[in-house]
């Protein structure tokens, strides 16, 4: 599968987005929100190289986390229209206003926000503009969640055969293989 260089960044930009929220599994005890506080969203907007964001105040912190909670959404959706009714009202709400750019080093690509837009409606525009390149490409099962029991975390299935089933096969695959593992040397002794 063939995804722009800009697309790619934009689809990497919502997986850590969604991955900000705290654990859901957790049952809210002692799970952390990467995006607590507006120093954290500064931190994501820096560390994501998000242009044209100017200050940042509680009203911007608010907009992102509903933002945040309406992309995990998509990446809960069954089905292609679910997913394309909810990318649909996300980019609307931002006020698309396609442009074509090239800036800080990097070669022509599309910004899908107006300029002057809200760290919100950037977000909401360009991310929403990649998912939607997903499911138009009959991709939208590549939107998952980790199938670590005590994980979740989204990402994009870009293997080539649509495999993937952890978040980090460093991680969170080699952690329930070892266990897996464990568990049948354990019943091998046992029986």
């Amino acid at each position: 599968m063939l995804i722009p260089h800009d697309t790619r960044i934009a689809l990497d930009t919502v997986v850590d987005l969604v991955n900000t929220a705290p654990e859901e599994d957790s049952g809210g005890a002692g799970a952390t929100d990467g995006l607590g506080d507006i120093e954290a969203l500064y931190g994501f907007v820096r560390s994501h190289d998000i242009s044209g964001v100017g200050d940042l105040g509680n009203r911007d912190l608010r907009a992102v986390l509903d933002v945040r909670a309406r992309f995990a959404e998509v990446f809960a959706t069954p089905d292609p229209r679910s997913a394309a009714d909810l990318i649909n009202q996300l980019v609307a709400a931002a006020g698309t206003t396609p442009q074509l750019t090239d800036h800080d080093g990097y070669d022509w690509h599309v910004h899908y926000f107006a300029p002057g837009a809200s760290v919100a409606d950037h977000l909401a525009a360009d991310c929403g503009m990649a998912l939607a390149f997903m499911v138009v490409a009959g991709e939208q099962e590549r939107l998952r969640r980790c199938e670590a029991p005590d994980c979740g975390h989204a990402f994009v299935d870009l293997s080539r055969n649509r495999s993937r089933r952890y978040c980090d096969s460093r991680t969170c695959g080699n952690r329930l293989h070892v266990a897996a593992y464990r568990a049948r040397r354990k019943e091998a002794a046992a029986g």
